[in-house]
C-alpha cells in the first residue's frame, strides 16, 4: 500500500501528516524544525512512501535539501495554485497537511521547480545584486531630492557620481543637513562595492556558459542580465512549450473570459517577478540600442499606450530568448521584427 506525506511547513515548526490509499492518517503530528526530528519521523514509512509534500513561502531549502540527501522524494507545492477546501467551517495545520497529502495521493498537487542546489546560490546572488542596487538607487534619489530642497537645481546621476566635498559644503550649509547627506553618500559608496564584489563572484560561474553567450547576443542585454535571466528560467527543458515560458515570465495576460466578457482575472502575480524585470529592462535596452526594436515599438505604441507596447516588446524577447537558451545560435532581428 502506497504512503503519501505532507508538511505543512512554518517559520519554527511544520505538521507532518502521512495518509494511506484510502485516507486513513497512519501519522500526524507537530515537530520543530530540526531536520533528524523530521527524518525520524519518516523513517517508519520511508519503503512505502509515493513522495513527501513541503508547502512553504520561503523556508524551504533547508528541509527539501536534507529530504533529497537522504533518499525521499520531496515535492515543492506551489501554494498558489493549490485548490482551497469549499465549505470547510474549520480548518487549522493539520487539516491542511492531510489536504495536500490527498491532493498528491489523487495525482492533482500542482508543484513547483527545486531548483538544483548547486546552481540555486549563484541565482540568489544575482538577487542579492537586485536588492542591492535597489537601496543604491534609492539612495541617489534621497540625495538628489535634498539638493534640489536646498538649491533649486535638479542633480543628475552622473554628477552625483563625481560630487567633491566641497560642492556639498556649499549647498548644505547647515551641518545637521550635511551629516544626514554625507552618511548617505557613504552608504552609498559602501554598496556599489559590494555590489562590484557580488557582480564579479557571480559572473565567474556563468563565464563559459554557452546558453548565456546565445541570450547575450540579443541587443542590450548584457552579462548581469543575461544572468540573471538564465539563472532565474533554470533548465529550459521544464517548460513544455514557449507560451509556458512566456506565462512564467509574466508575460501572458491574466483574465477570464466567459462569452466574449471579462469575468474577472487570475493570479497575477504567478510567475517569476524576476523575470518580468529582465525582459522589461531588456525591452527599453532594445529600443535603445536596435533599430528594428525601435520602429516595431513605435508603431506598437501608436495604437496603444506605452506600457502595453513596451510590455509586447518584453513578450517578443522573452519568446526568442526561449528558443536561444533552448537550441543556442544568435539573435536574428530581422526574423523577429521584419
Amino acid at each position: 500500500m502506497s504512503l503519501y506525506a505532507a508538511i505543512d511547513l512554518h517559520s519554527n515548526n511544520g505538521v507532518l501528516s502521512v495518509i494511506d490509499d484510502e485516507d486513513r492518517v497512519r501519522y500526524e503530528r507537530r515537530l520543530p524544525n530540526e531536520l533528524p526530528a523530521v527524518l525520524q519521523a519518516l523513517e517508519p514509512f520511508r519503503e512505502d512512501l509515493a513522495g513527501v509534500a513541503v508547502e512553504s513561502t520561503y523556508n524551504w531549502y533547508w528541509l527539501v535539501d536534507g529530504l533529497i540527501e537522504h533518499g525521499h522524494r520531496p515535492r515543492l507545492v506551489n501554494t498558489a495554485a493549490v485548490p482551497q477546501y469549499e465549505g470547510l467551517k474549520f480548518g487549522n495545520d493539520h487539516s491542511d497537511a492531510r489536504h495536500l497529502a490527498r491532493l498528491m495521493r489523487l495525482g492533482i498537487l500542482p508543484v513547483g521547480f527545486i531548483y538544483p542546489r548547486e546552481q540555486r546560490a549563484v541565482r540568489d546572488l544575482f538577487r542579492q545584486r537586485m536588492r542591492l542596487v535597489q537601496q543604491s538607487t534609492r539612495l541617489i534619489h534621497s540625495v538628489q531630492c535634498a539638493w534640489s530642497r536646498r538649491s533649486g537645481d535638479r542633480l543628475a546621476a552622473e554628477a552625483f557620481r563625481h560630487l567633491r566635498e566641497a560642492q556639498l559644503d556649499a549647498v548644505f550649509t547647515d551641518s545637521m543637513e550635511r551629516l544626514a547627506v554625507s552618511s548617505q553618500m557613504a552608504v552609498w559608496k559602501v554598496l556599489r562595492q559590494q555590489i562590484a564584489r557580488v557582480e564579479k563572484a557571480a559572473l565567474s560561474q556563468l563565464k563559459d556558459s554557452p546558453t548565456l553567450a546565445a541570450v547575450r547576443t540579443v541587443d542590450g542585454i548584457g552579462e548581469v542580465l543575461g544572468g540573471t535571466i538564465v539563472l532565474e528560467t533554470g533548465p529550459i527543458e521544464r517548460f513544455a512549450s514557449v507560451g509556458d515560458y512566456a506565462s512564467y515570465c509574466r508575460m501572458v495576460e491574466s483574465k477570464r473570459l466567459s462569452n466574449g466578457k471579462l469575468k474577472g482575472r487570475g493570479n497575477v502575480r504567478c510567475g517569476n517577478r524576476f523575470l518580468a524585470w529582465a525582459y522589461m529592462e531588456a525591452a527599453n535596452f532594445a529600443i535603445r540600442y536596435n533599430d528594428a526594436a525601435s520602429r516595431w515599438y513605435q508603431r506598437k505604441q501608436a495604437r496603444h499606450s506605452l506600457v502595453l507596447a513596451r510590455k509586447a516588446l518584453a513578450h517578443k524577447l522573452a519568446r526568442t530568448c526561449y528558443f536561444l537558451m533552448r537550441d543556442g545560435g544568435r539573435f536574428d532581428a530581422q526574423r523577429l521584427f521584419g
